[in-house]
């Protein structure tokens, strides 16, 4: 039996067997070199769950971010419809006025209102298709609607007491290969003036009727109280009668307003694009002056003392010098344009002088700028007969661009006056100062469709 007399001890270190290298330089030493002293299996290994790890970590790491960038956003606020109205055809647009809502129909129009968000009332009779609609509300319960069908018609309607009332079709005439369609129509906010935008087969105007707004009103309360008192009438009479009573809303109104006469717009101004420039028929300078003797200005180009036949000479120096470049992308002539924009315009500084008494919430001027031109065109509402029975209407102020206007937006308050044109630049104006406030431009290249003031 072998027995220890002593405890077992541990040796004390001993620094005899070390290399003199590693003694002096073990501390230097990187850990992470030990793994290259590993067998090639091993290291591939180890290399490819490094590499494992280090894009998992990467991928955790981005999806952090993306969190904390959601959270900092704004969440946008879910709304849910709180009534449903019910067609029976499809609507193609609607327009809201008030307390109701009016829809066009493939099949006529729909009104339906906002407090119970039950039907009113429907009118079908033309079985036409109506595309777009613009309402105004005039006060007392009665609202101007002006609408334009499938075939270009311009419906002229006024609502009042739950039923339609056909006031005129603007621009319908006895032949029918006659009739130009109408693009666009607009309606002023009080609902004093409408315009609307006809195209013919050739050429493009614009027609500015002034609405009978107080004449419709009270020619609606009379229609009104002539209701009340039937409807107390045939109260009283039905008494005593076992049926009952009839009740206000149970009467025929739209019968009722059957008879109704409502009188039809005027026709105020009749605005056309501007002719291109042509040469003057004037004999002399002396001739000239005296066509421009009543304080219009010279700068549209339809007075310039310019022959026809300066304009062929300098027309056939251009089509001679750069022969080459119109062959290649072919001649194009300039055309009058079909479309233009225009706006309702509130008293200001530019349009309304100071002796001028003018109500400031109804307009008084237009501002239409057409397809392709370069001016933004202002014209009074107030001209008078001599004015029309002449040849083309001319704007009263004219604001020239740089570029063509591709699209224009007026505020609220009719004040500033947004146009923005082919060249992709933003002028903001102030109408009652008469200059522009700033101008924007965005990348090249760009077109811009629409401008809106928010």
């Amino acid at each position: 039996v072998n027995t220890r007399k002593h405890p077992l001890g541990i040796p004390p270190p001993s620094g005899k067997d070390w290399p003199k290298e590693d003694e002096e330089n073990f501390f230097l030493l990187d850990p992470d070199r030990k793994r290259d002293v590993l067998p090639q299996p091993f290291r591939m290994i180890n290399k490819l769950v490094m590499q494992v790890f280090e894009s998992a970590v990467e991928i955790i790491e981005k999806r952090e971010m993306l969190r904390e960038a959601q959270k900092r956003k704004v969440q946008p606020k879910k709304c849910f419809p709180t009534a449903e109205f019910q067609v029976t055809e499809r609507a193609n647009c609607l327009a809201v006025s008030g307390k109701h809502v009016f829809v066009g129909l493939s099949v006529g129009l729909a009104a339906f209102n906002m407090c119970d968000f039950k039907d009113v009332c429907a009118w079908n009779e033309a079985k036409t298709e109506i595309c777009a609609i613009h309402a105004s509300d005039l006060g007392n319960e009665c609202h101007v609607l002006l609408a334009v069908d499938e075939m270009g018609l311009a419906w002229l309607f006024c609502f009042h007491k739950e039923s339609f009332l056909l006031i005129k079709i603007l621009n319908e005439v006895e032949d029918i290969s006659q009739q130009s369609p109408c693009v666009e129509v607009v309606l002023s906010r009080g609902g004093e003036y409408a315009g609307i935008l006809l195209q013919g087969n050739t050429k493009a105007w614009l027609e500015i009727y002034q609405l009978p707004k107080d004449s419709w009103l009270t020619e609606m309360g009379k229609n009104a109280g002539a209701a009340e008192e039937l409807a107390c009438s045939e109260r009283r009479s039905s008494c005593s009668s076992v049926v009952g009573t009839f009740l206000l809303q149970e009467l025929p109104v739209s019968a009722i307003q059957a008879d109704v006469k409502l009188d039809p717009p005027v026709l105020l101004l009749t605005v056309r694009p501007p002719k291109p420039i042509t040469g003057t028929s004037f004999k002399g300078p002396l001739d000239a002056l005296k066509e421009v003797d009543d304080g219009s200005m010279l700068g549209l180009g339809y007075n310039h003392l310019i022959k026809d036949s300066q304009w062929e000479l300098q027309e056939a120096i251009f089509c001679s010098t750069y022969q080459e470049y119109l062959e290649a992308e072919g001649v194009i002539k300039e055309e009058i344009p079909k479309y233009a924009t225009f706006h309702f315009l509130l008293p200001s500084r530019i349009l309304v002088g100071p002796e001028m008494k003018v109500q400031p919430d109804i307009p008084v001027g237009i501002g239409v700028h057409w397809h392709g031109n370069h001016n933004f065109c202002l014209y009074l509402l107030n001209h008078s007969l001599k004015d029309k029975e002449g040849s083309d209407l001319k704007p009263d102020v004219v604001w020239p661009c740089a570029a063509p206007i591709a699209c224009s937006a007026v505020s609220s308050c009719s004040r500033y006056l947004a146009l923005a044109g082919e060249d992709a630049t933003i002028t903001i104006w102030d109408k009652h100062l008469g200059y522009p406030l700033s101008v924007t431009a965005i990348l090249e290249e760009r077109l811009i469709r629409s401008i809106h003031f928010l």
